[in-house]
């Protein structure tokens, strides 16, 4: 239970420090939010619970594959301005987009074994 917490507190503070952060400083809201601290927590976690390499190897593989698949969601948010769209816009296009990429992923891509 204190392992849940914990993770908890850890993405809650990520929320937290990248959007006091980016007021002052996007340059730096953007470097906390593209750190993997939240791969990082659960690989960790992963591992203190079941010691299972394997698992955490298929992870980071999945991982390494699907990161890619979601940064067109940041696309429409970094040209908004210059398309003339609004924030719920925006982000509503980004949220599409990395859904057909993950979604064609998902539905196409090799099978789990």
């Amino acid at each position: 239970m204190l392992n849940l917490l914990l993770r908890f507190v850890i993405a809650g503070s990520v929320v937290v420090g990248v959007s006091e952060l980016s007021r002052r400083s996007p340059r730096i809201g953007a470097l906390l939010l593209a750190l993997p601290i939240t791969s990082i927590v659960a690989f960790v976690a992963t591992w203190r619970k079941s010691h299972a390499l394997a698992s955490i190897s298929l992870l980071a593989r999945e991982t390494l594959i699907l990161v890619p698949l979601g940064l067109p969601f940041f696309v429409p948010l970094a040209f908004a301005e210059r398309w003339g769209l609004g924030f719920w816009s925006a982000f509503g296009l980004g949220l599409l987009l990395a859904s057909a990429t993950i979604g064609l992923w998902m539905w196409l891509g090799p099978r789990q074994a």
